[in-house]
């Protein structure tokens, strides 16, 4: 572990010792990554998991802004077992836990009704990364998915990179390849509430998100195949609107996903454009955060399933006290070839760049 990881004192109140631990056979730790403008944050190697992330609000108070656990042992047991963390090999949903490659057909574990979630019953937010803090600001993950685990072909070798730039950003770049073809999904999914972790719930939030189209699901959540636009529905987010605003409308996506968890068509100039997707403003804090990215879709989740477990300073998560931003290709896309394609071959390099910006 890192010379420059010895000792800190988190503005979150999260301790270093309530993090290191065993898990399978290799150390688990906290690390402190802080900008110049007194940004801060906590970030496990278990899961890639940011357990803490401080911002500046209005009144210049520092706020933490993400859902998550003190210690891990609370994260080895949390209901919610996707907080904060990295996510693959395939994030979101594969229907019925297959897909066919080069006419090979391959078996993912379902780990929810009708489909995978998440990479499986056991995926990237639930191993432990090989961790370097390269300075105050960085943090560079490591970790090699082997061959047939949780189903997928091929040994992906992956290089994910956190860092809190001076520009009041949350960075993260993502390389991988393969021995053999595969399909990749990385995605991030910190559960925010920009009132406040623990705060009041984000239907307050307003949020504008960069799409005219948007993936409909059926009533499992898995994708129906469909690009619909969002014209003259619930689900149109050009204009800025307050998320309680519309989210239990009686439209048919809002009662199947019991709210939004939906994604949504970017609008990109090209493909793999590093581009605006999205804005959430919280009216109690002056929080604002900005996303941008890559990637050809953004999840819009609006916490509809917290059932109210303990996390931080005893607080209660319960349902739709956090927004979800997830940065990605499209749900089941290996099941829709006119989807955006998600498969990566030897000699091809992944990569992927999200954001995360901060202002008040």
């Amino acid at each position: 572990m890192s010379e420059l990881n010895k000792a800190f004192t988190a503005q979150s109140g999260l301790k270093r010792e309530d993090f290191q631990t065993i898990v399978s056979g290799k150390q688990v730790d906290l690390f402190l990554l802080k900008n110049k403008n007194g940004l801060e944050m906590c970030v496990t190697n278990f899961g890639g998991i940011v357990a803490s992330l401080m911002v500046p609000d209005k009144n210049d108070k520092l706020a933490d802004i993400v859902l998550g656990h003190s210690t891990i042992e609370e994260y080895l047991n949390s209901p919610e077992k996707y907080l904060g963390a990295a996510i693959g090999r395939y994030g979101n949903r594969i229907k019925r836990g297959e897909f066919t490659l080069d006419g090979i057909t391959y078996k993912v574990p379902s780990d929810n009704p009708d489909c995978s979630l998440h990479g499986g019953k056991v995926g990237y937010n639930n191993v432990v990364w090989d961790a370097d803090q390269k300075d105050d600001q960085t943090l560079e993950l490591r970790y090699v998915s082997i061959n047939g685990e949780e189903g997928f072909p091929g040994t992906l070798n992956i290089k994910m990179v956190y860092c809190l730039t001076d520009n009041n950003e949350f960075l993260i770049t993502y390389e991988a390849v393969t021995d053999k073809a595969t399909v990749l999904n990385l995605t991030h999914h910190s559960f925010f509430n920009l009132n406040g972790e623990g705060g009041e719930a984000v239907t307050n939030h307003e949020v504008t998100i960069q799409a005219d189209f948007f993936t409909p699901c059926d009533d499992k959540s898995v994708p129906t195949g469909e690009i619909l636009s969002v014209s003259e529905t619930p689900m149109d987010f050009r204009q800025p609107h307050i998320v309680g605003e519309r989210i239990d409308n009686d439209f048919q996506q809002l009662v199947f996903g019991v709210g939004y968890d939906h994604n949504y068509v970017l609008k990109k100039n090209y493909p793999g454009e590093l581009s605006f997707a999205a804005k959430a403003i919280s009216p109690l804090t002056g929080i604002e955060m900005e996303v941008y990215t890559t990637e050809p879709g953004v999840q819009l989740y609006t916490g509809n399933w917290l059932n109210g477990f303990e996390g931080k300073n005893g607080h209660k998560y319960t349902k739709r006290t956090a927004i979800c931003f997830e940065t990605q290709h499209f749900p089941d896309s290996p099941n829709n070839a006119h989807f955006p394609s998600t498969v990566l071959r030897p000699g091809e390099e992944y990569t992927q760049t999200c954001i995360y910006k901060f202002k008040k």
